[in-house]
């Protein structure tokens, strides 16, 4: 049967050989916890995340809530930056960090307040998180209206808090909360700084989004 570009699914049945759709779904297999699952503890979370990203290249940073802010404007001025978004989430607004920044001499903004367009003229983003992996030291990031994505993936220093309730053991605890979240396919998971080897196979840091991810994990 030749190719056809308007009947995809069709050409694909024919290749396989199947004359006909299934009508039942096959039951997925059980996972066996004891194999899949390397993180059976809430304890020391916090600590076992901070390994886990640094080893990612992540800069990982535990701190009280007293003094994150000032933690905050620290390194972004050690990075030498005069400019950052933030998400309009719950810490950062009420607890007014954009003032604080701003207080220090850095230009700070919330979403709600800048274009997607004008996201490109920062130094920095500065996100909350939803979750974060301690088994992979991953970051996860559920986007909408008040955290678009491009905080965390335009500017080439992004900055993450992390709160105790945002970490997850591990991956089948992390999939499990999202499909109680109704999340979709509307999250980005990040593991460290972005890297690619496309070229030689020699890994370069910062091409397809932020050479710098510092996260601030509050205890």
């Amino acid at each position: 049967m030749p190719y056809d570009p308007s009947n995809v699914l069709g050409s694909i049945r024919s290749s396989l050989k199947r004359t006909r759709t299934p009508v039942e779904v096959p039951e997925p297999p059980v996972i066996e916890e004891p194999i899949a699952r390397l993180v059976f503890t809430d304890i020391g979370l916090a600590e076992l995340f901070a390994k886990s990203a640094s080893e990612l290249k992540m800069y990982v940073e535990l701190c009280s809530i007293d003094d994150l802010f000032q933690k905050i404007a620290d390194f972004l001025k050690e990075k030498n930056c005069t400019s950052v978004m933030l998400t309009d989430t719950p810490l950062l607004k009420n607890l007014d960090c954009a003032g604080y920044l701003n207080g220090q001499g850095i230009n700070a903004k919330m979403w709600s307040e800048i274009s997607l367009d004008e996201s490109y003229d920062f130094d920095a983003g500065l996100t909350e998180v939803d979750y974060a992996v301690a088994e992979t030291g991953s970051l996860v990031v559920r986007h909408r209206p008040e955290h678009g994505r491009a905080i965390s993936l335009v500017p080439f220093v992004h900055i993450a808090i992390v709160q105790p309730k945002n970490l997850v053991p591990d991956l089948l605890d992390l999939m499990e909360k999202l499909q109680k979240d109704g999340t979709g396919s509307g999250i980005t998971m990040i593991s460290g700084p972005s890297k690619t080897a496309d070229i030689e196979m020699n890994v370069v840091i910062g091409v397809h989004g932020p050479n710098v991810v510092k996260t601030f994990v509050l205890q």
